[in-house]
């Protein structure tokens, strides 16, 4: 019998007022059902808020190391459930094992990183300019933190969000995506283990557009932190900032990695499949375009198109690359293989629903290249959001660092060359808030500030590390005249 999980308001696993719930299936085999989750709506939104609003004076107060403690406690849990819960991921958003592994660990890591830096948070003090005068600065947190999370990574970014939030002192309400809700209710079951005091953490799971929309919009609410496609981001932003609130948004991306004549194409071709093909290219930092200086272009090619062929697909629990996370998100990949053909781009490898018996009945689509690919056209503008990587071959460095930065995007880009004054000017002139250099697109450190350009975030808060706190806090300066 398939296990339907509540939501988790005031310290309570409660079931939606609307009585219905919403069936989440196996995108590597779509006629399992892997559990049945809350279809909440917005009274059970606002719900979670007044929780969150009754528990911040008293979280508040709590003692940082208190806070840092529950954090830990909470991150020993998942370490205890990693097993389980990377079986959970891959079972409901299909990741590969490898990667859902890695993801748990990353949530884990993250609760250890602020469990310490909440003992650290406080203020600083100043030197006044009179005698027997103090002059300090406090870091008080926000209020009430209200967070909407994707499906793509399902445990890490909900962990990236909530812990700074409580280290900082917040209450929060967390949506996450209804793709893929399992290991983010888990999170909230290992805060409750560790002994999170009720209200300070709600779960509701439910649609955007209801559940979503009452966070954001709801009085109780302070801070909005969103994670998405940048259509949804923007709505978000303005919906926030019209109820005078806090936001930060990371969003979409059409992230290049540049190849310039000094470097060497197989170990380009690696960085580049690495970074666009792994997680099934659903990254909002995969790689989607490969810009090639024509002197190694088609060595290039040769090696990209034999990585992308050599690719292990099938279900997650034991294949290299698993299934887009639903038939929608396949179907828009496919749209765009299609697009990319008729506008004149050659389709070098994959762009295909592979066969085998491994494969015949999920989300599964072959790694895709395509050459010959122009500037303009939507497979260079565009995000995708699956493994395709569009290859354009440019003449020189110059064309190629405008080629990179000639999309409304920016998050994330690299970078491979020999050339230490090329390595430093793609740093300089790059129009991404995460720049790499002979490395993938993908793949972030928890401890430095992530974020993007342009289209790619709201350019207001980054998130992760300080940045991540800084977003969870407001000052005070004291004058005290003693």
């Amino acid at each position: 019998m398939t296990e339907t999980k509540a939501n988790y308001v005031n310290g309570e696993w409660v079931s939606s007022e609307t009585g219905e719930t919403i069936d989440v299936e196996n995108p590597a085999n779509p006629s399992e059902t892997v559990a049945r989750y809350q279809q909440s709506n917005a009274a059970d939104a606002a719900e979670a808020v007044e929780a969150a609003v009754d528990a911040q004076d008293d979280w508040a107060t709590t003692p940082g190391p208190e806070r840092g403690r529950i954090l830990r406690e909470a991150g020993n849990v998942l370490a205890d459930r990693k097993d389980e819960l990377t079986d959970a991921l891959v079972a409901e958003e299909g990741k590969a094992h490898a990667e859902a592994a890695g993801e748990v660990q990353r949530a884990i890591d993250i609760f250890y990183y602020f469990a310490v830096k909440a003992a650290d948070l406080g203020g600083t003090t100043k030197s006044p300019s009179g005698r027997q005068k103090n002059l300090y600065i406090r870091q008080e947190p926000v209020g009430v933190a209200a967070l909407v999370t994707p499906w793509n990574y399902p445990i890490a970014i909900p962990v990236w969000k909530l812990a700074p939030a409580l280290a900082a002192g917040n209450t929060a309400v967390l949506k996450p995506a209804s793709q893929a809700p399992g290991v983010a209710v888990a999170v909230a079951e290992a805060l409750d283990e560790a002994g999170l005091p009720d209200g300070v953490l709600n779960v509701v799971t439910g649609p955007g557009s209801t559940v979503g929309t009452e966070f954001i919009e709801n009085e109780g609410t302070d801070a909005v932190s969103f994670t998405g496609s940048s259509e949804v981001g923007e709505l978000v932003y303005e919906q926030a900032t019209d109820a005078g609130k806090r936001v930060q948004t990371e969003l979409g991306g059409k992230n290049p990695t540049l190849v310039t004549d000094s470097a060497d194409p197989a170990e380009a071709a690696d960085i580049v499949a690495n970074g666009g093909f792994g997680t099934t290219g659903q990254s909002c930092t995969a790689c989607s375009r490969a810009i090639v200086h024509e002197d190694v272009y088609d060595d290039f090619v040769a090696e990209l198109v034999d990585r992308a062929e050599s690719v292990d697909i099938g279900p997650g629990d034991d294949h290299e690359m698993g299934p887009q996370v639903s038939e929608s998100e396949l179907e828009s990949t496919l749209d765009y293989i299609d697009v990319a053909e008729n506008e004149g781009a050659t389709l070098a490898a994959g762009g295909e629903v592979p066969e085998g018996e491994a494969v015949d009945e999920g989300y599964f689509v072959e790694p895709t290249v395509f050459t010959n690919v122009d500037h303009e056209m939507r497979i260079a503008q565009e995000e995708v959001f699956g493994p395709v990587v569009a290859v354009l071959k440019v003449s020189d460095f110059e064309e190629g660092l405008e080629v990179a930065n000639g999309v409304d995007y920016g998050l994330s880009a690299s970078v491979v060359t020999d050339d230490h004054t090329e390595a430093n000017r793609f740093v300089d002139e790059s129009e991404a808030g995460v720049v790499k250099v002979n490395e993938k697109t993908t793949g972030l450190e928890l401890h430095v500030p992530f974020g993007g350009f342009k289209r790619s975030s709201s350019e207001t808060w980054r998130e992760q590390g300080d940045a991540g706190l800084n977003f969870y806090t407001i000052e005070k300066t004291v004058y005290d005249n003693y």
